[in-house]
């Protein structure tokens, strides 16, 4: 008997991601840090089976994007240091400090209020002043060190703020997937935050961890390595664009699968679905498949998308429904009621991607694999056999 609803799934393979986390340690040096990053539930993977994954790999950190993920890692019994890459309200420094995980220090106000409330709670935080580089999104701004030397000294003081424990420096870079386009402008950003690190040297604040490499730094500039790489996509077998110089044999560890659920024949002439956008322009065979836009497979995929039966090609047709939608499977051969559906993954000799997806929503894989919903159980697989399952729907 299953041991998940076999209506729609998602399928992780962690043959591949060890595959992929391999990849990243043979790129860097063997003394530079690895921190795997599993915000958005490891990018819809499942943030506590991968991050128990990436620890048994070795991995030497973990970043998250709130307090609330990094609490869920450790509910889940991992013990590599956390670092929040995003904002966590100051009050919150003592579950910070119980938790032992870092936090990022996003300004120079939040660091002053940071820094109370710890003294406050009688705590020490463990701090990674965030470098604004070029993002313009957060961090001490730093992008232009003539204009901008006033930031030096706002990151001194910072770093001798009590109740922060400054052990690292980071920032981020906007642009380092964008190939040659983005090549000045990424080495512009690495020389910011070197610059940064050599002033505040100067004035002898020290940081044990140096960090800047994204998946794609990690390929493309391999040089901006540091002391730690923070790969993301890369881990899950996606480039983070097209545009990369270096092309990396990743391993695509999502399949999203479902089931058709309902085959029927109707003639020419037949309306499909809502809005009557599609009309059968001959006797055509329709399969009724359960998953739509609430599962994540999004409503603009109809008309475009295609999903795998049998080895072949089944085009959507019709509007997207929110739990159901309809395939022209009229060419393929045998197809029947309880067949395994692909949307995303293999199927013998015919692959869609999670970049075909974005592509036709015109965004980018990380937000269709992010997007993946709730109530779709991830059943983990090792070696082709089932290891694990999380149904979401059953814990709550």
């Amino acid at each position: 008997m299953e041991s998940y609803l076999r209506r729609t799934w998602a399928e992780i393979d962690l043959d591949a991601i060890e595959q992929n986390y391999e990849l990243v340690r043979a790129q860097i040096k063997p003394k530079t840090k690895v921190c795997c990053v599993v915000k958005a539930d490891a990018y819809g993977h499942g943030a506590e089976r991968l991050a128990r994954t990436y620890e048994s790999l070795g991995a030497d950190w973990l970043a998250v994007s709130n307090l609330e993920e990094a609490q869920q890692i450790r509910r889940a019994g991992v013990s590599l240091p956390i670092l929040i890459l995003g904002y966590t309200p100051p009050s919150m420094a003592p579950q910070l400090a119980a938790g032992n995980i870092a936090q990022a220090v996003v300004g120079p106000e939040y660091a002053e209020h940071l820094s109370q409330a710890a003294v406050k709670a009688g705590v020490t935080v463990r701090a990674h002043i965030q470098v604004d580089t070029g993002m313009s999104r957060v961090g001490f701004f730093y992008q232009d060190p003539v204009r901008d030397a006033g930031s030096i000294g706002l990151m001194e003081h910072a770093c001798r703020l009590p109740g922060l424990s400054p052990e690292g420096i980071f920032t981020h870079f906007s642009s380092a997937d964008e190939g040659g386009n983005g090549k000045d402008y990424t080495l512009c950003q690495y020389r910011n935050f070197t610059d940064a690190i050599q002033r505040l040297q100067e004035r002898g604040i020290c940081f044990a961890i140096r960090h800047c490499a994204n998946s794609a730094a990690i390929f493309d500039y391999p040089e901006t390595q540091l002391d730690m790489v923070r790969p993301g996509i890369v881990l899950y077998g996606l480039m983070p664009s097209g545009e990369m110089c270096r092309r990396v044999p990743l391993s695509p560890a999502l399949s999203l699968k479902s089931t058709i659920a309902l085959v029927k024949s109707v003639p020419q002439g037949t309306c499909v679905s809502y809005g009557r956008i599609f009309t059968a322009e001959r006797p055509t065979i329709i399969a009724t498949v359960p998953i739509g836009y609430a599962d994540g497979y999004l409503r603009r995929f109809s008309e475009k998308g295609c999903m795998l039966v049998r080895g072949h090609r089944a085009k959507i047709i019709g509007r997207i429904c929110m739990d159901q939608l309809m395939l022209d499977i009229t060419d393929i051969p045998g197809a029947k009621s309880g067949d395994e559906v692909t949307a995303i993954g293999c199927d013998g000799d015919e692959t869609v991607s999670a970049d075909e997806l974005a592509a036709l929503a015109g965004t980018i894989s990380y937000e269709i694999i992010c997007g993946i919903g709730a109530r779709v159980p991830r059943v983990y697989r090792k070696g082709g056999e089932e290891t694990g399952l999380l149904d979401y729907l059953k814990r709550a």
